[in-house]
């Protein structure tokens, strides 16, 4: 296999250069990467886990900071740094149950199992899933119960001999524990259209009128799975100016035999009073229900606001990201090149330097994503269902651990 470090460095000058676009791809392309950095780790004897979290955090960090902007390798890195932390946890969990079992074997006397009750495989299980869930009233009601004590062992020479076993077997079965929770990963990343799409029948019903603004892969296979569920509707398309992905969609819509109508984005308030949804995707879903979005959706979710429409985001759950807008990660936004606004050499007797000023008096800004605050979304659907905006941060707390948030080094501990 080539070197990782090599692997590293050529993902990280895609990111820098721009030559990955999409969550999706962006997404599985990193969990890939990960994939080849685990595999080629080489890890302790003991605290094998501590060793793939740190190098997974050492090449995430350097991935974050290749584009910020692209929130979607920060969230698979935290993804990873979670899966290692649970599948280390459920071998934990699987060798305690273990030995608690064991342990009803053993010739015992009457009274020390008294004082020494043993753990069943379930309530040690729910005692390791809870380590990694914030609180909450779900957590609260799963917690183990008082009587439920860890398992009394005697300290003879084959219980440590036992215990040596029992480490090896976990230093080995780790790696490969980890390396196929990331291969269902990057299943769910790339089947994350097809699954949101089987829901569309349920949220799309029969002459409906569809308004949705530029292009989306996942609203194109929403829309269409639900014209081939003989629903017949009409659809919307804002151009998205100024890049104009709306003309891609509308020409592909048009050639599923979707009807379609094209306008200019700021018909949008006109047209909104006949629309009864509004369905759109979505560059990131942050831990408040807020949404960043290609630019011009606040302007629609505003539109649908004042005439009670609908608003519907379509994301799959890579796109959930535990970050809130005020993080210093979020609030930066990408700026494109003015040359989508404007020809080259157009204006230019306004790009002169006016008098007594140090900078040019004609600027052009071309921001990319809008920021839309979970009031204006009435509904996510993502693959694995439908949830509200104040029940992302749910989500969020199942796929994320809260040590991993901040991706960084942890410092070396002192020897």
């Amino acid at each position: 296999m080539p070197d990782v470090q090599v692997l590293v460095n050529d993902f990280i000058n895609k990111l820098r250069k721009r030559k990955i676009e999409g969550s999706q791809a962006t997404s599985r392309q990193t969990a890939e990467l990960l994939r080849s950095v685990i595999s080629q780790t080489r890890v302790p004897y003991t605290n094998q886990a501590g060793a793939l979290i740190d190098a997974v955090r050492a090449v995430g960090e350097q991935l974050i900071a290749a584009n910020p902007v692209e929130l979607a390798v920060g969230n698979i890195v935290r993804r990873v740094l979670h899966i290692i932390r649970e599948e280390d946890l459920s071998l934990a969990t699987a060798a305690i149950a273990g030995l608690g079992l064991s342990s009803v074997s053993d010739d015992e006397d009457d009274a020390e199992r008294d004082n020494h009750p043993v753990l069943s495989a379930a309530v040690v299980a729910a005692a390791a899933r809870s380590t990694l869930r914030p609180p909450s009233l779900q957590t609260l009601l799963e917690d183990v119960p008082d009587s439920g004590a860890v398992p009394h062992t005697s300290s003879s020479g084959g219980d440590s001999e036992g215990k040596t076993a029992d480490k090896s077997s976990r230093s080995r079965k780790l790696k490969h524990d980890v390396i196929e929770a990331l291969n269902e990963l990057i299943q769910d990343i790339t089947t994350c259209h097809e699954l949101i799409a089987e829901q569309a029948v349920e949220h799309i019903h029969q002459n409906e009128v569809i308004l949705t603004l530029g292009s989306s892969r996942t609203v194109l296979e929403f829309l269409c799975a639900a014209k081939e569920k003989k629903r017949s509707f009409r659809v919307f398309v804002a151009e998205g100016a100024p890049r104009y992905q709306g003309h891609l969609l509308a020409k592909d819509l048009v050639t599923r035999g979707l009807q379609t109508t094209l306008i200019t984005d700021s018909a949008v308030f006109a047209m909104i009073s006949r629309v009864n949804m509004v369905i759109v995707g979505a560059h990131a879903v942050m831990a408040n229900g807020g949404v960043i979005a290609p630019v011009g959706l606040n302007m629609v979710a505003l539109a649908a606001q004042r005439h009670a429409v609908p608003f519907v985001v379509l994301a799959g759950s890579h796109k959930l990201c535990p970050l809130y807008p005020h993080n210093p990660e979020v609030l930066l936004n990408e700026l494109r090149s003015p040359s989508e606004l404007l020809d080259f050499g157009e204006f230019s007797d306004c790009m002169d330097f006016g008098i007594g000023t140090a900078s040019p008096l004609l600027h052009v800004v071309n921001p990319t994503f809008d920021y839309v605050p979970p009031k204006l979304v009435s509904l996510f659907i993502t693959d694995t269902g439908g949830h509200n905006p104040s029940y992302v941060y749910r989500l969020i707390a199942d796929y994320y651990s809260a040590d991993d948030l901040v991706v960084q080094r942890r410092p070396p501990t002192a020897s």
